[in-house]
């Protein structure tokens, strides 16, 4: 028997990066709130960070032996680092004085949240005070758990009839009890149920729209008011009076209970109108101002022992690298927010139909940085300008020329197009090749298939579904 045992060798080039690195960049895409959370977070791993709260000044560093390991350097380096960091910050909240009411109102806001009530929590409050018997108690409590965000219930009745080995009759009584509560058409199955429910608290259940709803509801929904007018013997307008009355009633009867996330949203920059000038400053009043502390100074120049100091060199290093990354994102987007403002002067003088067609190209050419860079500096920033808070991508837009050669930015057509729309007759709404025409006749030449892509963006239905009757 003869064992052969072959050796190959294969070369493969990965590319990695440094963990420095990553922090750099994670500290660079971060926007304020998210990095005073890393801050806070490197506060508590990392004992040789302190924050300026702390009022203990460089100076106050011990002077033991500092020519061992050339630690006299480092903590020149040091405070020289320190003295850029507040100088920097000082310059950054010298508009801080005119935002204070804005900064009080916040924390009014943010101390007034409460914990908000779900669905589920105010129909089971209902169910605890209907005059029931235990086991209907429970068979409500069942049914509530099933209904989903929109008050809708999700689970089949006869399924669960077989599954929990129930009888009908009694879980068609829990559900007519749930539906029977606030907010109106809650435990209904689908959106006809939905809205028969609400049309019959209302008093309508022999109206013109209980019957849209009850035998037309797809015809409805695609605005087909003639065909349901032959078929109710009616004319359109009637159709189109009672579809009125239809859009009033709630779809989502559960969606005001809906628990979202509460976004408050910060500026991480701000422009301000000073004596006709656009002035950019970055709200670093959220950011920490962070040191090293001078009592892990003391100890590297007092003669630590070798572990405690190789511990300590480690710590410094990281949180020196942690300092310098904070103040060159800082530098980052304050040049990309003037460079940003330099060229949106138009959509400051003028408003939001003036936005200028930018790139992240053309903006990190100026700035002297590569585009990835520019797209991680802007990224979930938001920038306050006179005409309200945007986020710093809006203005970074592709653009159309004119047949004057001017270039505009999509936005402003968005904008020319729902303007359009919103002046035409309801009666004849305007179709995607009449818009084309109309634009045109701004100077806009775009083909009819971008109106439809824009018009969707916009939320806009298509022009048989904006007619009425």
């Amino acid at each position: 028997m003869e064992t052969r045992f072959d050796q190959s060798q294969s070369q493969h080039q990965l590319q990695t990066i440094a963990p420095q690195i990553q922090q750099s960049l994670a500290v660079l895409q971060a926007p304020t709130l998210d990095l005073r959370q890393m801050i806070q977070q490197e506060l508590e791993s990392n004992p040789v960070l302190e924050d300026e709260t702390v009022d203990i000044s460089l100076e106050d560093a011990g002077s033991g032996d500092e020519g061992e390991d050339d630690f006299d350097a480092e903590f020149a380096e040091l405070s020289q680092l320190d003295e850029e960091w507040r100088l920097y910050m000082a310059q950054s909240r010298s508009g801080a004085s005119n935002r204070d009411d804005a900064d009080e109102r916040h924390r009014f806001l943010m101390d007034s949240l409460v914990e908000p009530k779900t669905l589920q929590d105010h129909l089971t409050d209902q169910l605890l005070l209907a005059d029931i018997t235990q086991e209907e108690r429970e068979l409500g409590a069942m049914l509530i758990g099933n209904i989903d965000e929109r008050g809708f219930l999700q689970a089949n009745i006869e399924d669960l009839c077989y599954s929990q080995g129930i009888p009908l009759s009694d879980l068609e009584s829990a559900q007519a009890l749930i539906q029977s509560f606030d907010p109106v058409g809650v435990g209904a199955t689908d959106l006809r149920e939905c809205l028969l429910i609400q049309l019959d608290r209302l008093g309508k259940r022999q109206g013109t729209e209980w019957r849209i709803v009850d035998e037309f509801i797809d015809d409805l929904a695609r605005h087909r008011y003639p065909q349901i007018a032959k078929r109710l013997s009616i004319t359109p307008e009637e159709v189109t009076v009672a579809a009125a009355f239809i859009a009033t009633l709630d779809p989502r009867p559960g969606s005001r209970f809906a628990v979202g996330v509460n976004q408050f949203v910060t500026a991480d920059v701000v422009v301000e109108k000073i004596d006709g000038i656009f002035l950019v400053s970055l709200n670093g009043d959220q950011i920490p101002h962070l040191r090293i502390s001078n009592a892990y100074k003391d100890m590297m120049a007092g003669g630590a022992s070798g572990e405690a100091r190789s511990y300590i060199r480690e710590k410094i290093k990281a949180g020196k690298f942690l300092i310098r990354a904070i103040h060159q994102r800082q530098q980052t987007v304050e040049s990309i927010a003037k460079e940003i403002v330099r060229r949106q002067a138009p959509f400051l003088h003028q408003g939001l139909g003036h936005l200028v067609p930018m790139t992240m190209a053309q903006v990190a050419e100026v700035v002297g940085v590569h585009e990835t860079t520019v797209s991680r500096a802007v990224s979930g920033k938001y920038i306050s300008t006179p005409h309200g808070v945007f986020e710093m991508k809006y203005f970074f837009t592709t653009g159309l020329m004119t047949e004057s050669g001017e270039s505009v930015s999509n936005s402003t057509v968005k904008q020319a197009l729902g303007g359009l729309v919103s002046a035409e007759s309801t009666k004849k709404p305007l179709s995607d090749q009449q818009i084309v025409a109309e634009l045109k006749k701004q100077g806009i030449d775009i083909a009819r298939r971008t109106v439809a892509k824009y018009r969707e963006e916009l939320n806009i239905l298509p022009s048989h579904l904006r007619r009425t009757y």
